[in-house]
């Protein structure tokens, strides 16, 4: 039943992607599939592998590591965890805004949700790797970018890892932390969509044609950032307490100074936008 929700989500999907009939929607739609269906044909290795082992069909206590590995290697691939984060940033561009929308944030809640149930018995040492170099190649990737689309593709990564570190020791947190995400891109993209910006050049303009939703966007991508007093900063705070609470000092550490990589990008746009 989990593999056949996964299946359907994105089988939905799909036609969706292609509503706008052009070459750029076709191939986003091409390399989804493709991602996506290695993901579910990866998931459903792993359940068979713990049928053979246990006997049953439920993933309840998946102590085999090659089932554990196998399930963590296909989320990784469905939410675009590093290093499996590459079609995330071109999938994004190639769609229209809404529908970019929905890929960074409702389709992250099923596989989020598979990771949920089965936290404790996740491998620590690779989620642990996955949510760094998600967080490092989140805040380098999007340094160069001058597409918003790719821009929020590359903050949707960093903040996979953000949460992928906080599943490990309080999946709860995790839940917190998706939902102030959740709420933060929709604000983003509503706020993109109003101004019908798509590039850095063209939020130039928009500050003289929506002054307040161009407000609520410069207040977004700096909650975003995690900057202070913001609701963003919070998540960000609980997931580095669960870190030292549990001796990941030195990766707490490193966690902390990347997100100045995203902040950089995003006070880069507020500039754009109110100049």
């Amino acid at each position: 039943l989990m593999w056949m929700g996964l299946e359907l989500n994105m089988l939905a999907m799909i036609p969706l992607m292609m509503m706008n009939k052009t070459n750029r929607a076709a191939e986003a739609a091409t390399k989804y599939f493709l991602v996506q269906s290695t993901a579910s044909m990866m998931f459903m290795l792993s359940i068979i592998n713990n049928l053979n082992l246990t006997g049953q069909w439920e993933l309840v206590e998946p102590k085999d590591n090659i089932t554990q590995f196998l399930i963590m290697t296909s989320m990784a691939m469905k939410l675009g965890l590093a290093p499996f984060h590459l079609w995330v940033p071109e999938v994004t561009q190639g769609i229209p805004m809404m529908l970019g929308l929905v890929l960074l944030t409702w389709q992250k809640l099923a596989p989020m949700t598979i990771l949920y149930q089965l936290a404790p018995y996740l491998n620590v040492n690779v989620m642990m790797t996955m949510s760094l170099l998600s967080v490092l190649l989140g805040g380098w990737g999007g340094l160069n970018q001058t597409q918003l689309r790719k821009i929020m593709a590359y903050s949707s990564i960093a903040h996979m890892g953000w949460m992928t570190a906080a599943m490990i020791y309080n999946p709860t947190a995790m839940m917190f932390n998706l939902l102030i995400y959740i709420l933060l891109t929709l604000t983003m993209f509503i706020a993109l969509k109003i101004t019908m910006a798509t590039t850095t050049t063209s939020l130039a303009s928009s500050w003289n044609n929506n002054p307040l939703t161009t407000l609520a966007l410069m207040i977004s991508l700096l909650s975003l950032g995690g900057l202070p007093p913001l609701t963003g900063f919070l998540p960000k705070w609980y997931t580095i307490q669960e870190l030292v609470l549990n001796n990941m000092t030195t990766t707490a550490l490193i966690m902390m100074m990347t997100p100045l990589l995203n902040l950089y990008f995003y006070v880069r746009l507020i500039y754009s936008t109110s100049m």
